[in-house]
């Protein structure tokens, strides 16, 4: 008799413990989607079209890398609902249209780009045209859904300033993320600032130190005559309306084609890309 009850108890409590796995599986299917992973797709672009982190896609997926290939089969958890989302009286939509890019909204709009990039869960700079995003209120607290009536132009450079830093950052940069070719822009300009260095921009660009030096390879080699290119243009004017993602670099190199013991030794700002940016 005792060991037919027990047989009970525990077919009852197995009962129990299925019903509720069978719970669990449900709940978590409700949370999250299958995506089936095609061409030229990337961790990072679906999680921007699903409004997900890649680590968060990543976990639900048990994935240890961001190698995903055509075919693969991954979950899409549900997007968090954030926290601090702004209120509608303090930000606004906007739609992205080409050429923009993160630092011309936050200057229109009289925010940051830090202040973007959190009110949307952006993971990058990164955006692309017909993009929705919120726009956070200004730093003055305003809350003010009309952009600024007046952004600061491109200093009092000329336009043969523009196409000439274009033409070596096309020359440095090609390939390289679009930060980095800001960043190259930035560290002409802060040269340019700089007393130890001279005070225009074809001057830094063209100088050549005891007959011999030159200070970028694209002047000796003959890059510096080729056509910039519509990102470089774009770059070096947003360098020029004050972004320096470099953060104060006179210089910087590629560490994989430098054996210079100077340049290696100076203080380093930043890296970007292939690009070691430095005091």
């Amino acid at each position: 008799m005792s060991s037919r009850i027990n047989n009970k108890i525990r077919r009852s409590l197995f009962t129990t413990a299925c019903a509720f796995s069978i719970l669990a599986l449900t709940a978590a299917g409700a949370s999250a989607a299958s995506y089936k992973v095609r061409s030229g797709d990337t961790l990072f672009l679906i999680g921007q079209r699903y409004g997900v982190s890649v680590s968060a896609i990543k976990s639900a997926s048990g994935l240890y890398g961001d190698t995903i290939y055509p075919g693969q089969v991954i979950t899409i958890p549900d997007k968090p609902s954030s926290p601090s989302a702004p209120s509608s009286g303090s930000s606004t939509r906007y739609t992205v249209r080409s050429g923009d890019t993160l630092f011309l909204i936050a200057r229109r709009y009289g925010t940051t780009v830090n202040a973007i990039m959190t009110a949307n869960s952006l993971w990058s700079s990164s955006i692309y045209p017909g993009q929705s995003l919120v726009i956070p209120g200004g730093s003055n607290g305003s809350g003010t859904n009309s952009p600024s009536p007046s952004v600061p132009p491109a200093g009092s450079y000329s336009q043969s300033d523009i196409y000439l830093l274009a033409q070596l950052v096309t020359a440095e940069s090609a390939g390289e993320p679009y930060t980095g070719q800001v960043a190259v822009a930035a560290t002409v300009l802060n040269r340019i600032k700089n007393p130890t260095y001279p005070s225009t921009v074809s001057g830094v660009i063209y100088q050549v130190i005891d007959g011999k030096y030159y200070q970028f390879s694209p002047v000796l080699d003959g890059r510096i005559n080729n056509t910039p290119t519509q990102s470089a243009l774009k770059a070096v004017q947003e360098a020029m309306s004050g972004w320096d993602p470099s953060y104060g670099a006179v210089g910087f190199y590629n560490p994989t084609k430098t054996s210079n013991y100077w340049v290696a030794s100076r203080p380093v700002t930043t890296v970007i890309g292939a690009h070691v940016f430095f005091k």
